[in-house]
């Protein structure tokens, strides 16, 4: 969803601050001047809101190459010279909201490691502040949404390796929690 409501309002009797001259290089704001974009949404004026809620399922589209050169957009602007997804609002009171959510395709290695990583877990002793609970929930979620789909959310992904790779785990140690990690940098490059 994408909204530019920069064109003059009347002013409302609780807004505190007086509306700019139409014009004005106040009003005119330093815009957003953007190279390339393939997805996102974007905005600009005096009250912009910006929203990108897609939903991508597979890897991002290849870079191929720098993107053209994007205009300046003016003193207080932002200049974007590629963007694949996302928000970005500017102006007096912009907002943007990326709740945008990239679904990636489990492959084989994945089911398998998140599996045999699920069935090791409960053979590990627990202690206080062992994380295995949170290891447990984040992959009874990624199989869940596997089984249901054959897809995952990349950062659902990159929280399950986080929780692995960071350390403060018993299940960092296992062969399959490695396993589990390689499959995913292998989707997520």
């Amino acid at each position: 969803m994408t909204q530019d409501r920069s064109g003059p309002e009347p002013a409302g009797e609780d807004d505190e601050s007086p509306r700019p001259e139409p014009g004005s290089a106040r009003a005119a704001g330093g815009g957003i001047s953007i190279g390339r974009m393939s997805g996102g949404a974007v905005a600009s004026g005096h009250r912009s809101s910006a929203e990108d809620r897609s939903e991508r399922i597979g890897t991002p589209p290849p870079d191929d190459g720098p993107a053209a050169a994007p205009a300046a957009p003016g003193a207080g602007g932002i200049s974007v010279g590629s963007m694949s997804g996302g928000a970005v609002a500017a102006g007096r009171e912009s907002r943007a909201v990326d709740a945008s959510r990239q679904l990636i395709a489990a492959s084989p290695e994945l089911v398998t490691a998140v599996r045999l990583l699920r069935a090791q877990l409960p053979l590990l002793a627990r202690t206080e502040d062992d994380h295995l609970d949170e290891v447990a929930e984040e992959l009874a979620d990624v199989a869940h949404e596997i089984d249901r789909t054959g897809r995952t959310e990349r950062g659902r992904l990159e929280r399950l390796r986080s929780l692995l790779t960071v350390g403060g785990t018993a299940a960092g140690g296992l062969a399959s929690a490695l396993a589990v990690v390689q499959a995913i940098a292998q989707l997520l490059g």
